[in-house]
């Protein structure tokens, strides 16, 4: 893992993106590690690519001082008022891809993505995502993943929402409490000692939940508003569930927004809850929507298939709100589809179309009574008993995680198959996957 991840980092920028980028009278570069200069001149733009503030001293150097494993490229004008700034960025690194039966799988994780609107319709984008999609193929990593502020852009690139999630607004007075008793403590504990123990409770959670990554780096810190550049960390709350044998099992981090004109009617918005047993995830669900002086609750990144539904005694108390979240890109077919378990045993033809050609072909999927799939490339005839399947690149990502049904995806015209019901079942997960993060 440590060499994949220095290989993807140091790989050479992509030819013939770089040539493509010098045709349009721009430069693109690689942001040096170790230079403040060069890496707050690109956290500039990329924060003026998320329509966000110009970052202080302290934001510069803390993004410095945590994102040094980040493979950051920026695009230059030299003829600009300032040609020290990028007018395009892009950041991605190796990270651990939770996928179905508990399996980790490197994943090229995607982040900072933006082009200035004074250089837009260059076709920049496309060769940055092209000419990064094909260096991480080159070292070996078989998918790329991204969480995006627009849905329409990534689809193009063969991206797929794998992972959705869903945000929660709670009436906490009408909700109710359906749930289970639970014998463990619950206790208000310091950011800091929050975040002592999060990492190894993420951890623990995290390799049993497909569709999640191993945290990028400083984001915890980030979180629990313990590095210098945090703002109003002070209004985080943390509490802490530990079981009867004294095991810290549950972290939330949340706040509290006053209701100035009813101060016992104010809102209480989670801004990270991570349980390791069912008894921590009911204990701090509760104490959550018992706590005095507050009428609603707040939660994103959930589950799409949360048990709280089940805990609540008025469903109507909650409005629900589902999006896409976490896309999957696959780039090696074989590597993805082996590396994951399955439910049902089968056999799959798969005839995927990919316009940037890494998972194009004809792939024959077979997997046995214990849930092991094998893949290999089919030149010839395909068993008789093997389901046909095509499909684009994007539609297979999209159902690589469970997320999804194939059948629904044929239903919708965007898959054709002889069995669509029988290709679904094969991958079909127990699990719906989520992601409880941005990144």
């Amino acid at each position: 893992m440590i060499d994949l991840a220095r290989d993807h980092h140091d790989t050479p920028l992509d030819p013939a993106s770089s040539d493509a980028v010098a045709a349009a009278g721009l430069r693109l570069h690689r942001v040096e590690d170790a230079d403040l200069a060069q890496t707050s001149a690109w956290l500039e733009a990329e924060a003026r690519g998320f329509l966000d503030s110009e970052r202080n001293d302290a934001q510069r150097r803390a993004h410095f001082d945590s994102n040094a494993y980040y493979r950051k490229l920026g695009v230059y004008d030299d003829e600009a008022p300032h040609p020290e700034t990028p007018v395009a960025t892009f950041a991605s690194w190796v990270a651990q891809l939770t996928v179905p039966g508990d399996v980790a799988l490197p994943a090229c994780a995607i982040s900072s993505v933006t082009v200035a609107p004074t250089h837009r319709r260059r076709g920049l984008l496309r060769e940055l995502m092209t000419g990064e999609l094909r260096a991480a193929a080159a070292v070996g990593i078989p998918v790329a993943a991204l969480t995006v502020t627009e849905s329409s852009i990534y689809g193009r690139f063969g991206f797929g929402p794998a992972a959705h999630a869903a945000s929660w607004t709670i009436n906490a007075r009408r909700a109710g409490w359906a749930g289970p008793e639970t014998p463990g403590r619950i206790d208000f504990v310091s950011r800091e000692r929050g975040r002592e123990v999060v990492e190894s409770l993420h951890e623990r959670i995290r390799r049993f939940s497909p569709g999640e990554i191993d945290m990028p780096g400083g984001h915890w810190d980030r979180f629990f508003g313990t590095r210098p550049d945090a703002e109003n960390a002070e209004k985080t709350r943390v509490l802490q569930y530990r079981s009867a044998a004294g095991e810290v099992d549950g972290l939330v981090l949340y706040r509290v927004t006053v209701n100035e004109h009813d101060y016992a009617d104010s809102s209480l918005e989670v801004s990270s809850l991570l349980a390791a047993t069912d008894a921590a995830y009911a204990g701090l669900w509760r104490f959550l929507l018992s706590m005095d002086l507050v009428g609603t609750v707040r939660a994103h990144e959930l589950s799409v298939d949360e048990p709280l539904w089940w805990m609540i005694a008025d469903r109507r108390a909650a409005r629900i709100e589902v999006r896409d979240h976490h896309y999957v890109r696959i780039l090696d077919v074989p590597a993805a589809l082996q590396a994951r378990r399955y439910e049902a045993s089968g056999s799959l033809l798969l005839h995927v179309a990919d316009p940037l050609g890494f998972a194009e072909g004809r792939w024959l999927l077979t997997v046995d009574a214990d849930g092991r799939g094998h893949v290999a490339a089919c030149t010839g005839d395909a068993p008789t008993d093997a389901v046909a399947v095509r499909l684009g690149v994007a539609e297979l990502s999209a159902a690589y995680l469970g997320g999804v049904s194939l059948a629904t995806l044929a239903r919708a015209g965007r898959v054709e198959s002889s069995d669509a019901d029988a290709a679904a079942r094969v991958l079909s997960t127990l699990t719906p996957p989520r992601l409880s993060f941005w990144y």
